[in-house]
């Protein structure tokens, strides 16, 4: 299989587990933890829920939404660390943190190794810039 195809694969599981999974995954995680009684979880679906749309639609070409999958990479990572932190405030939780932390890690790691490479002309306008 080759990398294009690999990572649009998985844009679309993303995609789908941010559009439709996302809910249902948040809500059962986060039954013991009650920080901020779910203020936080609907500004949370609406960004995830949004994310997926933009992975699906970058499935189709993913050269030409780089920046959409460079900011579904980076924001697992802030996402990760964010987690990261908490768990070392919430020992109740830390399980359930770290390993959300892991995956959002390694769902950020995936994208980077397989997000396409700039195309030539996008080189040679960044570098005359």
């Amino acid at each position: 299989m080759n990398r294009e195809k690999a990572l649009r694969i998985l844009l679309v599981l993303l995609g789908l587990l941010f559009v439709a999974g996302i809910y249902p995954l948040v809500t059962s995680v986060r039954s013991g933890w009650q920080a901020n009684k779910g203020d936080a979880l609907p500004m949370m679906l609406s960004l995830y829920i949004t994310l997926g749309i933009f992975l699906l639609v970058a499935a189709r070409n993913p050269s030409a939404n780089r920046s959409v999958i460079a900011f579904a990479a980076w924001s697992s990572f802030a996402h990760a660390a964010v987690m990261a932190v908490m768990a070392a405030h919430l020992p109740n939780e830390r399980g359930h943190l770290l390993i959300a932390a892991a995956v959002l890690g390694v769902i950020g790691a995936a994208l980077i190794v397989l997000a396409p490479a700039k195309q030539l002309g996008e080189r040679a306008s960044a570098a005359g810039a």
